[in-house]
C-alpha cells in the first residue's frame, strides 16, 4: 500500500520565509502541504495558498496548538495505516530539501518516528546559550528515560497511527518533549537522523536572550515531568 505523506507547517507571521519553505519541499514527495496559521497579521495565509498549501486557521497561540489543529485535519482526511505526518518549521531554519532523510527510515526500514538532529549548523543558526540549554536538557532526558536523546528539533516525521497512540496534549513549547517521553514510554520504534539547520528568516517568536531561553526550557521541563512522572 502506498503511503500518503502530509506536511504540517505551524506559522505565525512568516510571510518572508514561507514561500521559500514551500517551494523547497521536493516535488512529488508529499500529497499535501498544510499550513496552520496561528493568528498571523501579515500575508502568511495568502502566500500559503499561492503555493498550493491548504490553510487551517488556529487562533489559539502556541506551537502545540497549531500542530494539534493540523493533526485534527489529517485524522479526518487520511487513512490511519498508510499516512506519514511530517512537521516542519515555517521560518526556513530547517532544510525542506532534506525531507527524504526524514522519510526513509519510516518508508524503507519500518520505523514509526524519525527526529531530525540539528548537526550541520550554519553560522549564527542558534545562539550559544540555546545550544547549551538544549544539550543539557537532552542529556538530562537521556538519563531519565534511559534512551539516548540528542536533540528536540522540530523537523520530524511519524506514522499517523503512532501519532494517534501518543495522544498529544501540549499546546506550547513542551510539544517535542511530550512526544519524546511518550514515545519511549509506549515503545514506539524511532530513530534520530542528522539534518542541517540555518539562521531563521524574520523575527523570532522567542527572543534570543538567555532569560527567554530559560523560560522555554522551563516549559519543556514542565512537560517532561508531567508525562514522565504522571505515567
Amino acid at each position: 500500500m502506498r503511503s500518503h505523506v502530509v506536511v504540517i507547517i505551524p506559522a505565525l507571521n512568516e510571510e518572508e520565509a514561507l514561500g521559500k519553505v514551500l517551494s523547497d519541499i521536493p516535488k512529488g514527495t508529499v500529497d499535501e502541504m498544510i499550513v496552520v496559521d496561528n493568528g498571523s497579521t501579515d500575508g502568511t495565509a495568502k502566500i500559503a495558498r499561492d503555493f498550493g498549501a491548504h490553510v487551517i486557521e488556529e487562533p489559539e497561540r502556541g506551537y502545540g496548538s497549531a500542530c494539534l489543529a493540523g493533526i485534527k485535519y489529517v485524522k479526518k482526511k487520511y487513512r490511519l495505516g498508510s499516512t506519514i505526518v511530517v512537521f516542519l518549521d515555517a521560518d526556513y531554519s530547517d532544510h525542506p530539501e532534506e525531507l527524504s532523510r526524514i522519510l526513509k527510515p519510516i518508508q524503507k526500514h519500518g520505523y514509526d518516528m524519525v527526529v531530525g538532529v540539528r548537526t550541520n549548523l550554519e553560522k549564527d543558526a542558534m545562539a550559544v546559550h540555546k545550544r547549551l540549554l538544549n544539550l543539557v536538557f537532552c542529556k538530562t532526558l537521556s538519563i531519565v528515560l534511559k534512551r539516548k536523546v540528542t536533540d528536540l528539533g522540530p523537523f520530524r516525521a511519524l506514522r499517523l497511527s503512532a501519532l494517534r497512540s501518543l495522544d498529544m496534549q501540549e499546546r506550547t513549547y513542551g510539544w517535542t518533549t511530550e512526544m519524546t517521553v511518550k514515545a519511549v514510554r509506549l515503545g514506539i520504534r524511532w530513530k534520530e537522523v542528522p539534518v542541517s539547520y540555518r539562521k531563521r528568516i524574520g523575527q523570532a517568536k522567542i527572543s534570543g536572550s538567555l532569560r527567554s531561553g530559560l523560560r522555554c526550557v522551563a516549559c519543556m521541563v514542565g512537560a517532561g515531568m508531567r508525562y514522565q512522572l504522571g505515567r
